[in-house]
């Protein structure tokens, strides 16, 4: 063993479950595929471990790039050299410490710590936590251990560390591509996405009824030959459940469906539960949906699921998109009259008592605020205000700008690239590598079930980086061509409804639910015992502004109450030094 390398951690029990360790030398998680026919060769005679040794005598930038796939890779070369990589989505994680000029390496957080004591807690993590609900690599809740980014690999040589991309997304736009040559290109790209995530056991997937996993319940059925086991979670909560649309595509094509409707007991007996299955604080509500929907494919005796995660940020989904676009043209008017007049006559204040002269000046001062800053123009931490939040003392430990500079950096990677397109590539890092697919991970491992992720297919995402924006964003139609190149095979009404998912009307279920509530007050002031929330919000919060807003402020209320979850398995112990 070098003296610059230590040996890389075990998996603990339940990691073993999905890939484990290969040994001494090597950490290898997930399912890595290499496009180089000699490398693909040498990972079906030889294992992962010997191809990845093979593929770095290209250089570890080369290596990474030629691979398809979800993996994780640790491993440590005979002349004591160590490399570290993950997918270009991160859907499977890699987690790294530098101890004395050793290198760790494991795919939980915890693993590396030091100690779990208030003094390796990041503060700095703890802010992005509350800004992002989330907190996105490289930081993780430990001070001395850190996340490799999505499309990032790592090298330790002779005690130095070099973390470096070797994927950045590039987008080649095809401008003649004819809209019938695009739909039977997608068409048989998600056919075959579809068919690689296939395992040979029961084919199934989650199902919400949105275009996204409807799309991958029809297309299990072209590719494997067999109607798709279908899961589906409903809510018994007005404006929440869309169980209807899922139940329509489950007889569109056939599927043999099964339902879960969570209840507000269901989350006051796994919401501990699923707060410490995550190495770090993870506040997506969403996590517990997901969980309870895989558990009943599990009690199935379903072993891997599909989910459809991605298609709405490689093909232009979301609502911001077009939100964005429409902001985007303040900057076609002369700079003149947006300095000179439009600006000044905004920020003066004198339009707001007239109503529709009050939106004008509002989209003014919203559009003069470049991106991506003017895409968390709402975030909720700075519109309840950091300082009605958070404590002096936290506040004077953390850098506030530090999150926007992150996000600064990210979309200046895309430069080059059309709004539109780096709006999707900002996304592929921040909501799906750093969150979605960190929902759908930790639910279906917490169940007992592996996932797989076909619209993340790179051959997809190179479809989809070929694209024009106007395929993606028709005027103000979100996802135009790949509703019209699915219309026929799709349901009319799924693809004309709105994006839902799995969202969990939990602010509505605490203002009436007695134990959901108790341990939504109780979790939230014990956060604000250890220093970082202040004491009079935590007061207010649950008994009083949650009821005037119960979506709003639910979603502040959720995200403490899983930092406080999580704190009091990691670190009970845990204050705000001062």
């Amino acid at each position: 063993m070098s003296k610059n390398v230590g040996s890389f951690p075990p998996f603990d029990s339940h990691a073993k479950t999905l890939g484990g360790a290969c040994g001494d030398d090597a950490l290898v998680v997930g399912a890595v595929r290499f496009s180089d026919a000699a490398l693909a060769k040498c990972l079906l005679e030889h294992g992962a471990a010997a191809a990845w040794r093979m593929a770095l005598a290209q250089g570890p930038a080369s290596a990474a790039a030629q691979t398809k796939g979800e993996f994780a890779i640790a491993l440590r070369e005979p002349s004591g050299r160590a490399f570290l990589a993950v997918d270009r989505f991160a859907t499977r994680t890699l987690c790294y410490r530098v101890v004395d000029g050793r290198l760790l390496a494991g795919v939980r957080a915890e693993e590396l710590a030091s100690t779990r004591d208030a003094s390796n807690i990041d503060p700095q993590a703890l802010f992005d936590y509350l800004y992002f609900h989330v907190i996105p690599s490289p930081r993780t809740i430990f001070k001395d251990v850190f996340r490799l980014p999505a499309g990032h690999y790592a090298l330790f040589e002779n005690g130095k560390l070099t973390v470096a991309p070797y994927w950045v997304p590039e987008f080649k736009i095809q401008p003649d591509l004819s809209f019938e040559t695009a739909k039977g290109e997608l068409r048989q790209l998600l056919r075959d996405a579809v068919a690689s995530e296939l395992d040979g056991s029961k084919p199934a997937c989650f199902l919400s009824g949105g275009t996204d996993s409807s799309t991958i319940a029809g297309m299990i059925g072209v590719a494997s030959g067999q109607p798709a086991a279908t899961y589906s979670i409903g809510f018994e909560a007005e404006g929440y459940d869309e169980m209807e649309y899922a139940r329509l595509a489950a007889r569109h094509f056939k599927t043999e469906h099964h339902e879960y409707y969570v209840t507000p007991d269901d989350l006051v007996a796994r919401i501990p539960a699923v707060a410490r299955h995550f190495d770090q604080p993870f506040g997506n509500s969403s996590a517990l949906p997901t969980y309870f929907c895989a558990k009943r494919a599990r009690d199935d005796g379903v072993t891997r699921l599909l989910a459809g995660d991605g298609g709405d940020e490689l093909f232009g989904g979301n609502t911001r998109y077009a939100t964005q676009k429409v902001f985007g043209w303040y900057e076609h008017i002369p700079g003149v009259l947006r300095e000179g007049l439009l600006e000044p006559i905004a920020n003066s204040g004198l339009l707001d008592p007239i109503p529709l002269l009050k939106k004008g000046a509002s989209y003014v001062r919203q559009a003069r605020v470049p991106m991506p800053d003017r895409m968390h123009t709402y975030n909720l931490l700075d519109r309840i205000g950091q300082n009605t939040v958070l404590t002096a003392a936290f506040l004077a430990q953390v850098d506030a700008q530090g999150p926007k500079q992150q996000q600064r950096a990210v979309w200046q990677a895309s430069e080059g690239a059309g709004t539109i397109d780096r709006m999707l590539a900002y996304d592929w890092r921040y909501t799906l590598a750093e969150n979605d697919l960190v929902k759908v991970r930790g639910g279906t491992e917490l169940a007992g079930v592996s996932v797989g992720y076909p619209l993340l297919d790179q051959a997809l995402v190179d479809f989809s980086a070929r694209l024009p924006a106007s395929f993606k964003l028709k005027g103000q139609q979100l996802r135009w061509f790949f509703k019209e190149a699915l219309r026929g095979f799709l349901p009319d009404e799924i693809l004309t409804k709105k994006k839902h998912g799995f969202g969990l009307p939990f602010g509505v279920w605490a203002m009436r639910h007695a134990a959901l509530k108790a341990l939504a007050r109780d979790s939230v002031r014990g956060l604000g015992e250890r220093g970082i929330v202040r004491r009079d919000f935590t007061d207010r919060l649950v008994d009083e502004l949650l009821p005037q807003h119960p979506g709003y402020y639910g979603e502040m209320v959720w995200i403490l109450m899983m930092l406080e979850q999580w704190f009091r398995h990691y670190a009970p112990d845990y204050r705000l030094a001062d």
